[in-house]
């Protein structure tokens, strides 16, 4: 994920293209769109009749759906936001001046991006990452669309509170739902210190 939003984030931030505003918006609609109806985009890109799911069972045998790529697929697709977002604050954070003088030194944009703008940007970068990991390990409604919940394959922690709670067990709800609070607790915190950083 960190690897498709920090170009993405670069691009945005640093360039100005046709359709700038329509992949921006496209890229953050996972952010306000109901979980179940990113799940239900998702089948119908990459489901066995799916625009790509088709194909690619009717060229490989291959299916998505219902199997651990499919859980992190819909986790990554509902986060990417998140770590779009903050990447592309904190690139654009940075002072335009040090590119400038690396450009001098010969470099082309590819190499000012990695050598300068990302080293420069990695706390606002990786509060990003931090971000979106949270949000992918809370994820619900996608995963249950796209991946379902197979014990041993694709129940998540999330998925497994849920079924623990419609058998009753609430041993094992309770079990889960403290590892995903210590993990969310966790990653918020270490978020928070990071743009504490940042906007220093």
């Amino acid at each position: 994920m960190a690897l498709a939003a920090t170009p993405l984030a670069w691009a945005l931030a640093r360039r100005e293209f046709p359709g700038k505003t329509l992949v921006e918006t496209l890229a953050t609609l996972p952010l306000v769109l109901p979980p179940t109806v990113t799940g239900y985009y998702l089948i119908v890109l990459l489901g066995r009749n799916g625009y790509l799911g088709k194909p690619l069972f009717e060229a490989t045998g291959i299916s998505v759906m219902f199997t651990w790529q499919a859980a992190v697929i819909a986790a990554a697709v509902v986060a990417f936001p998140l770590m779009l977002r903050p990447a592309r604050a904190a690139i654009e954070a940075v002072d335009r001046e040090y590119e400038r003088v690396a450009s001098t030194l010969g470099q082309n944009a590819f190499q000012i991006a990695l050598n300068v703008t990302f080293p420069l940007a990695w706390k606002g970068l990786l509060a990003g990452v931090v971000l979106a990991f949270s949000r992918a390990l809370g994820e619900f409604g996608a995963t249950m669309m796209l991946a379902g919940s197979i014990p041993g394959r694709t129940n998540t922690l999330t998925l497994e509170i849920y079924r623990a709670f419609q058998v009753g067990d609430d041993a094992r709800a309770n079990v889960a739902a403290l590892i995903l609070t210590g993990l969310s607790f966790g990653v918020v915190f270490l978020s928070e210190r990071l743009g504490h950083g940042v906007r220093r």
